[in-house]
């Protein structure tokens, strides 16, 4: 049985499981040509069709024009100009408090943000509003992770498509109205290019002619850049700022240095995320039979695992002590990522990579120099003097097999 070509059709037993521990076959993997994505085949409800899912021509000319979005000077425009305000106005409520829980609080700071990046208006910007956004966003997020669900699969999707249709109703169809105006604006001359704004949704639909997508098919790539963009970052900010409260703890000497050097706080987020990526495993299909570049023979119908948390925590790249939290860490191996490969490689290498953690190395033009989203949000809560509750502990998510955070009360002092 041929392995699938969309997520409707499922190849429900592969000729052989293959798993890969080794960077160099990883990386060879995740370049192939005939290595299809296959790690979101459970969560089709929210992921199919969508850019990460897409294969061969079709998921290169959306990619090539989603990609126009995530081009440097952009990320600079909305690390300096659109970030700050968005992240000033979440924080401060719980900063006059005294005290947050940072899980839901990272995932509505992220979901902020990456709305302005999906395309995703708020008309009212009331507290209600913002919390149907959140209420609707964390199902797709229960969607996209649904194969690692503790709860029953069929409840979690009647509740996933109820969201998606409160979310198309009250959010998507909205924004597409105001985006198609503004479109036809601009094409009659009655409105400038730079009145359009920046994000996915107006991307797709000024490329309606070439992409030819469904309204079904722009609900799912919207709710997908929504939730990728928040859930992702949420859980690295919520993980790097746990990590930072043990390093300073550990390793007092540094705690000025965390206060002041963002450098090192991006340091931190990128062995944050060397830990522990977003997800654990990368997933293929192999489409024809393959020979990687070590001799490892794999055949056709073979779904392949990549197994981050091993390869991230390679001695060899990354030292004796490649288990532990180290914002110091350099690797030992010239041209490995100090984030591994949690960023995935070739065709898939996540899209918003350079929104999320920034530039890897410094250049001479400061102005255009990157932080990362996640890293800036992280140095904002320690400005504002974040530090975990010492009477009331984080906990654990249940409701997932993922290693996620379901709980981290912290206080402002």
């Amino acid at each position: 049985m041929p392995p699938p070509f969309n997520n409707r059709d499922h190849m429900t037993t592969p000729v052989e499981e293959i798993t890969i521990v080794s960077m160099d076959e990883a990386k060879d993997v995740y370049r192939h040509k005939e290595m299809r994505q296959a790690l979101y085949d459970a969560g089709e409800i929210v992921m199919a069709d969508v850019l990460v899912n897409l294969h061969g021509d079709e998921h290169r000319s959306r990619r090539r024009l989603e990609n126009r979005l995530f081009r440097r000077e952009t990320l600079v425009h909305y690390e300096r100009d659109l970030f700050p305000a968005v992240i000033e106005q979440t924080l401060i409520p719980h900063v006059v408090k005294g005290h947050a829980e940072i899980v839901e609080l990272s995932h509505q700071l992220m979901m902020n943000l990456a709305a302005l990046n999906a395309g995703v208006d708020r008309v009212t910007g009331t507290a209600e509003e913002t919390a149907r956004l959140y209420a609707q966003m964390m199902k797709f997020i229960e969607g996209a992770t649904l194969a690692h669900t503790t709860r029953v699969v069929e409840e979690v999707e009647a509740e996933i498509a109820a969201s998606m249709q409160a979310f198309d109703r009250e959010f998507l169809v909205p924004s597409i109205e105001r985006r198609q105006t503004l479109v036809a604006a601009v094409a009659a001359g009655e409105a400038e290019e730079s009145d359009l704004p920046l994000d996915v949704l107006t991307v797709l639909l000024r490329n309606e002619d070439s992409l030819h997508l469904p309204h079904d098919v722009i609900l799912r790539e919207i709710s997908f850049f929504l939730l990728a963009g928040a859930h992702t970052s949420a859980t690295a900010f919520v993980r790097t700022l746990h990590n930072l409260f043990r390093w300073s703890a550990e390793h007092p000497e540094d705690v000025g240095l965390i206060r002041s050097d963002r450098s090192f706080v991006q340091k931190a987020v990128y062995e944050t995320i060397r830990l522990n990526p977003s997800s654990p495993t990368g997933m293929r299909w192999a489409l024809a039979d393959v020979t990687l570049k070590s001799g490892r023979k794999i055949p056709k119908g073979a779904r392949v695992t990549i197994d981050l948390n091993t390869i991230n925590r390679d001695r060899e790249v990354f030292g004796v002590d490649a288990d532990a939290f180290n914002p110091r860490r350099q690797p030992l191996v010239e041209g490995a990522a100090p984030w591994g490969l949690s960023f995935g490689q070739g065709m898939h290498a996540c899209i918003g990579q350079e929104l999320a953690a920034g530039l890897l190395e410094r250049s001479d033009d400061t102005a255009q120099y990157e932080y990362g989203l996640v890293s800036v949000a992280v140095q904002s809560m320690i400005d504002s003097g974040v530090a975990p509750d010492p009477n009331d502990p984080p906990v654990t998510d249940t409701a997932t097999k993922r290693p996620y955070w379901g709980r981290y009360p912290v206080l402002f002092i």
